[in-house]
């Protein structure tokens, strides 16, 4: 296997840069700082599929007519603590933020808040909307529907996304809780980062156009799917096609968005239906305060010991701790920021033509 070769910016000159290709697609000046916070924060979190290697694909959104740049954001329905979000054709970049900000307003109100956006578009990491509620010593949660690449159990056609979802629990000894994760065995950025590395892929994460398992990222262009949580039958891959369905149906059919195979794709190698069930993609995201349930001092000694008998537990191998979820991404966060951000020499490449094209500078 060849050496992959990386290049190393810091933190800030991607964050510049980010900004500037999205002034470039006409977007305000506090959109542009948003949407380049949340794919700075996905880099900066390790999650790279999800960072600046998708800038391209929103700018190519935005060159199809798919993404409205100055949305005017409405409120379709509402109710004492939740609410339905017309997003306008936006990126759910932005959206999602200003629906979680809706939510927070909302738990502060009455102890919980819900809000379904329809008419979005990709949204990004779920983490970075659900983290916005540890600010106000909340739980968060956020997740999406998305381009359909998943396999319902005993079938090899495409019709759910990987339709992430994720929660998060504020702690005060430790950093939140994080559980961030797609429905499918695997995220499609990460089938997106084996192939542009030339890697294969674990066995279960993928079906060839004739059903049969692969180790090639290649094969979902090529007329391949995905496959849910548990991967196969006999492994239990019905709680991840379940799973994949309970999105779905938050956030398509409860918001108003489309739903399965009429789902808008991200990925430019599938076509976009011409017949839609609803409004652009969708997203479910909420608040919780903790008071609401039990006092907060309760909750926090609670969460922390927790987490110390979780970390505590007996090892199989002493030389690999047990880990909470989002110990790795908080850990990444502050080696990131202080150290610089390594990009792989594709997305440098993809990045550099974007520079060009639109007149940015970034020095690489």
């Amino acid at each position: 296997m060849p050496t992959i070769e990386t290049t190393t910016f810091s933190e800030s000159r991607l964050r510049h840069f980010c900004y500037q290709i999205f002034k470039a697609i006409d977007l305000s000046d506090a959109h542009a700082e948003l949407a380049a916070d949340v794919l700075l924060s996905a880099d900066l979190r390790g999650i790279d599929s999800h960072g600046l290697a998708r800038l391209s694909g929103y700018v190519r959104l935005y060159e199809a007519k798919r993404v409205n740049p100055k949305p005017h954001f409405t409120i379709q329905s509402d109710a004492l603590s939740a609410c339905t979000l017309n997003a306008d054709a936006a990126l759910g970049l932005v959206s999602a933020p200003f629906a979680m900000d809706i939510a927070i307003q909302k738990a502060h109100q009455t102890g919980i808040g819900v809000v379904a956006v329809q008419n979005s578009n990709h949204f990004g990491i779920a983490a970075y909307h659900a983290l916005k509620a540890i600010d106000h010593q909340m739980i968060g949660f956020a997740m999406t529907n998305a381009s359909p690449l998943v396999a319902p159990t005993f079938s090899s056609e495409k019709l759910l996304g990987t339709n992430p979802m994720c929660y998060v629990f504020p702690s005060k000894k430790y950093p939140p809780v994080v559980f961030d994760m797609s429905t499918s065995a695997a995220s499609n950025g990460k089938l997106q980062v084996a192939e542009r590395l030339g890697k294969p892929i674990a066995e279960g994460l993928l079906i060839d156009q004739h059903g049969r398992d692969t180790t090639d990222a290649a094969d979902l262009k090529t007329g391949g799917a995905m496959l849910g949580l548990g991967s196969f039958a006999q492994t239990s891959s019905h709680k991840g096609y379940g799973f994949g369905a309970i999105v779905d149906i938050l956030c398509g059919v409860v918001s108003g968005a489309n739903f399965a195979s009429w789902v808008p794709p991200f990925v430019d190698y599938l076509g976009v239906e011409q017949k839609l069930v609803g409004k652009g993609i969708g997203h479910f995201v909420g608040a919780m305060r903790i008071d609401a349930f039990r006092p907060e001092s309760d909750y926090f000694e609670a969460i922390d010991i927790w987490i110390e008998r979780l970390k505590s537990a007996k090892r199989i191998d002493e030389a690999q701790k047990v880990i909470i979820h989002g110990e790795p991404e908080h850990e990444c966060f502050n080696y990131r920021l202080q150290n610089g951000i390594p990009l792989v020499g594709s997305v440098v490449e993809d990045l550099r033509k974007l520079g060009q094209k639109f007149g940015v500078q970034l020095d690489f």
